[in-house]
């Protein structure tokens, strides 16, 4: 041990001594620092990079360089002459400092493209070969490796915390409305630069009178091979599974032209490689990224479609996924831009999970439900937009988009309370989002912003439950001898003489949506500007439904205790109006931004029942909001914001008649609603320090909320049905959240620290007696690994997590501890051959006693006959350790839940790749 203990002290110390340090500092020829200059050292012999830096604020700079060599030391700055001369190391360490001098003729520039990471302003443009191993095969796989970049768990990329909203290829935009399919299907082969996009603005006007600092984008800069040529790959694959047999193929052509472009993704799979999830078209090309700041008012248009569960490899035991995209760009001349896609994606899944349910209540029986279900969702997605620029002065940009789906879902249910349930939900909803905007900048000192948004949408869920019902013993004194059904369908008043409950029900929700609103830019000065902002928003949605029994001539005559007249029809008009005026200051002092302003605001909603009942609601409202922005350096800054919004509902939650939710669930709206009030203060911190390859982001936010509309739910004797309604709560809730990650590289090693701390405080309503819910949550994640580009890489990941839940209605708290550590491992052998592999070890502890753990392990082996080769073979195994389920522990507003559910099998695939 002592001579192990020796060789390692030995090799530590030999690997310490081994280089030598060069520092120095770089200033003008006036004396100033030059911050962001590049630093280079080019081994002489060997043709390259061998490191590479950048000054910070004061202009030192470090480089890490081996001894008795001869290098060529190389800085570089735009708008000054480069510096070139050759230096001999020795055995010391060496300290030199330079003079740069002003050139218009921008030499060195072409060095400069060859830095693994520049930064040239807002922009930082990452050298994608100075980061790949081999290994790489799609454009995610070369980001993850990117300094200050993250891939996060719903698959979105964050650049400093920052979720990138756009990916735009040689600057057209790729499929907008979801990053993942540029980053899941954009060759890494194609990519030579990758341009982060900070405080990104695609209205050039805007840009120098508006706070961007949390827009990020991305542009993907292609190599020349790949430009007037058709390129991308061609997967086809089969395999085998316990169950069935397993198919992919998955055609991905591309074809850049300075004139149009045109982009193909084709997938048809069962293996569960989902590339558009059901969730992701639902939001997809239809979100319009407004280019002016909120004005405080929100309106929840929520979801009235079936409840459709999303399925993933980690949730989902069966997935067949088809997929026809074509997205498309053309530029007729330099001022004109269409672009455009058209999108099918069809996906039927199915899902078991088995739920243990304890509830809060202590007078509702706990539940053990077995929910089996099977899901098919077809989607139809378009979208249109136009760009035209007349010149700088003039910007005039029209989107359309559109979504239609056909969805189905059938659930069979075993509950212990209710027996065997049966559910099936069908809904043919289509949304058309319509947005125009002018942007016209008048004189030097005015800019005018026109924004117009309009949303159409339909939605016409289709609900059937059948219950199993034994008719001869509705009237058993012993309530635990009656089905766990019979006090419910009483109180909906059901005929409870039938063998089965066949319950009904239809609803069909229409909503007409328009947005617009007109800033004035007004420049004061180069320090300062005032933004005037007026505008309207125009909502009108009708809300009709009909609950009913099948099987009998009885009408539901529903006589639910808390809600008064309970009604088995909905016939409701939801109106709402709101006209805005505001005012925003913009002064720019020394390190400082500071923005304060204010809106205010006349509403006016109104809703009808039956064409008889109003309740209406005028008010004018004063809405204040605040920034600063502490810019320290070009990549450090500090920013702190204040703002108070109005929440609105929608007519889900006003129309008054019983609506199913579920089996045991239902729903009688409060049509005497009123909008909640948010305060929202936020502070955050970032810094991306090339000097010292580091970079920290933090953030803490806190939130108020007045009159939150919560439920106040109410369960049957005895049973595990609940009837439900809206109220608004007399207390205020609170949230605070605090996150935070530390990323550092130390030659090839990279390493981060991150933690994170929720507390949520919120009241809910359970027999219409008041609960105090409390969750606190506090998390730390750590990662180190490897990102060598001519060796295997290793990377190490460990996620710890405490999860503590208090609610009054309960003498204990729930106190869970989560532990997941995982290794990836990837490695380019031979020039040939591909290694892949990633584990992860989950298990959740609660009182210090196991609950549940499962291991679920990946590998991927791929041959091909050198990098430029056109075939590459592929054998790919998923949880090969055959892990069956998962179990998560969590808890809701009325139950404490642990759910299993059960997962995809082991699945063992050979593919072939063909590169075009």
């Amino acid at each position: 041990m002592k001579k192990i203990i020796f060789i390692a002290i030995f090799m530590v110390s030999w690997a310490a001594t081994a280089q030598i340090s060069l520092r120095g500092v770089v200033k003008d020829s006036i004396g100033e620092p030059l911050e962001m200059a590049n630093v280079i050292a080019l081994d002489t012999v060997a043709k390259r990079i061998s490191s590479f830096g950048f000054t910070d604020a004061n202009g030192n700079f470090k480089l890490d360089l081996d001894q008795n060599k001869v290098y060529n030391i190389k800085i570089s700055y735009v708008g000054f002459k480069e510096i070139s001369e050759f230096i001999k190391t020795k055995s010391a360490d060496i300290s030199k400092n330079y003079t740069m001098f002003e050139d218009n003729m921008l030499e060195g520039i072409n060095i400069v493209s060859k830095m693994p990471v520049t930064i040239k302003g807002d922009t930082i443009i990452y050298n994608a070969d100075s980061f790949k191993n081999g290994t790489e095969r799609k454009l995610e796989d070369v980001l993850k490796k990117l300094p200050g970049v993250e891939i996060n768990a719903a698959g979105e990329i964050e650049v400093e915390g920052k979720v990138v909203e756009k990916i735009m290829i040689d600057g057209k935009e790729f499929f907008s409305g979801d990053t993942k399919l540029a980053s899941k299907n954009i060759p890494s082969n194609a990519v030579d630069k990758i341009q982060v996009l900070r405080n990104y603005s695609n209205v050039s006007q805007l840009s120098g009178v508006q706070n961007n600092q949390n827009r990020v984008a991305i542009n993907i800069k292609l190599k020349e091979g790949k430009k007037n040529f058709w390129f991308g790959d061609i997967t086809a694959g089969a395999g085998d599974s316990p169950d069935t047999g397993l198919y992919l193929f998955q055609p991905k052509l591309f074809y850049y032209s300075p004139k149009y472009t045109i982009n193909v993704i084709g997938d048809v799979n069962n293996i569960g490689d989902v590339v558009i999830s059901r969730r992701d078209a639902r939001s997809f090309g239809g979100n319009f990224q407004s280019q002016s700041p909120s004005n405080g008012t929100n309106i929840n248009i929520a979801d009235a479609g079936i409840g459709f569960l999303n399925a993933g490899a980690r949730n989902a035991n069966r997935i067949e996924t088809k997929l026809s995209a074509v997205n498309f760009s053309y530029s007729p001349n330099p001022k004109l831009d269409i672009s455009g896609f058209l999108i099918w994606s069809g996906n039927s899944n199915g899902q078991r999970n088995i739920n243990n349910i304890d509830y809060v209540d202590p007078e509702t029986p706990d539940d053990l439900v077995d929910n089996q279900t099977s899901q098919t969702s077809n989607t139809g997605l378009f979208r249109f937009s136009t760009a035209y620029k007349k010149d700088f002065n003039n910007q005039l940009n029209y989107n359309v988009a559109g979504r239609f789906s056909n969805e189905f879902r059938t659930d069979n249910v075993n509950s212990r309370v209710l027996s065997d349930i049966t559910e099936s939900e069908s809904s043919t909803p289509f949304t058309i989002n319509q947005d125009f905007s002018y942007f016209y900048t008048a004189s030097e000192k005015s800019i005018f912003a026109l924004e117009v948004k309009h949303l159409l949408q339909d939605e016409d869920p289709f609900y059937i439950a059948s219950l199993e019902n034994d008719p001869n013993n509705n009237e058993e004194a012993n309530r635990e001898d009656r089905d766990g059904f019979d006090d419910a369908a009483e109180t909906l008043g059901l005929d409870r003489s039938l063998t089965f409950y066949d319950l009904e029900q239809d609803r069909r929700v229409k909503t007409n949506q328009l947005d617009a609103k007109l800033d004035y830019y007004y420049i004061l000065n180069t320090k300062s500007n005032l933004n005037f902002v007026a505008g309207t928003i125009l909502s009108t949605q009708t809300f009709d439904s009909r609950f009913f029994q099948l099987g009998t001539s009885n009408v539901p005559n529903p006589t639910i205790d808390g809600i008064d007249d309970a009604q088995i029809t909905n016939d409701t008009e939801y109106n709402f109006s709101d006209i805005y005026a505001g005012l925003r200051y913009r002064l720019k002092a020394g390190i400082f931004t500071i923005t304060p302003g204010f809106t205010a605001h006349s509403y006016n909603s109104n809703n009808t029942q039956y064409g008889t009942e109003t309740f209406k609601d005028t008010f004018i409202k004063f809405l204040p909001e605040f920034e600063v922005v502490a810019q320290f350096k070009r990549s450090e800054s500090l920013t702190f914001t204040y703002k108070e919004e109005v929440n609105f509902t929608d007519v889900n939650q006003i129309a008054r008649g019983i609506v199913a939710n579920s089996y045991n669930s239902f729903f009688a709206r409060n049509s005497e609603l009123i909008n909640a009030n948010f305060h929202n203060v936020a502070l955050r911190y970032s810094s991306f320090n090339l000097f010292n390859a580091s970079n920290v982001f933090a953030r803490i936010s806190y939130r108020k909320t007045a009159n939150q509309v919560n439920r106040n739910t109410i369960f049957q004797p005895g049973s595990v049905v609940s009837s439900n309604t809206s109220i608004n709560s007399p207390l205020d809730n609170e949230n605070f959240n605090a996150f935070g990650r530390v990323g550092k590289t130390i030659k090839k090693i990279r390493m981060s620290v991150g933690g994170n701390f929720t507390y949520n405080k919120s009241y809910q309503f359970i027999n219409s007696l008041e609960n105090t819910n409390e969750s606190l949550v506090r998390g730390v994640n750590t990662s180190i690994g490897t990102n060598f580009t001519k060796a295997p890489n290793v990377s190490l990941r460990y996620n710890l997590n405490f999860v503590d839940q208090s609610n009054t209605a309960r003498p204990v708290d729930i106190k869970t501890v989560s532990h997941v550590p995982s290794i990836n491992f990837d490695a380019y052998i031979w020039n040939s051959l591909t290694v892949k592999s990633d584990f992860s070890y989950n298990e959740t502890r609660q009182e210090g006693s196991v609950i549940n753990s499962f291991q679920i392990w990946n590998a991927t082996l791929a041959y091909r006959k050198d990098r430029d080769a056109k075939f590459e073979y592929e054998l790919v195994g998923s949880n090969l350790l055959a892990t069956g389920s998962e179990v998560s522990v969590n808890q809701n507003i009325v139950s404490f839940n642990i759910n299993e559910r059960f997962i995809l099998p082991r699945f063992v695939s050979l593919r072939v790749r063909y590169q075009l």
